[in-house]
């Protein structure tokens, strides 16, 4: 992952968004300041943290790892089949 261009992707979406670090906390289930440090790029992020962050900001995980300037999401598959 792409450490500036990720992380600041991150913050710009959650601002976007109107969330504060503690609603992405609520959402994701990922400790404020954990959060906090991710978002500053002092912590990486594991595989699950970044789809539930991807999730909670309408988003994909490759835009959050800066590998697609698209922001919307990739269509999901059905979750039945």
């Amino acid at each position: 992952m792409v450490l500036g261009d990720g992380m600041s992707r991150l913050r710009d979406l959650r601002k976007k968004r109107k969330y504060t670090q503690m609603k992405m906390q609520m959402l994701t289930g990922i400790d404020q300041s954990d959060y906090s440090k991710i978002e500053s790029g002092k912590r990486y992020y594991s595989f699950e943290q970044c789809r539930k962050i991807a999730l909670a900001l309408g988003t994909s995980m490759d835009y959050l790892a800066g590998l697609t300037d698209v922001e919307e999401p990739y269509p999901r598959r059905d979750a039945t089949s």
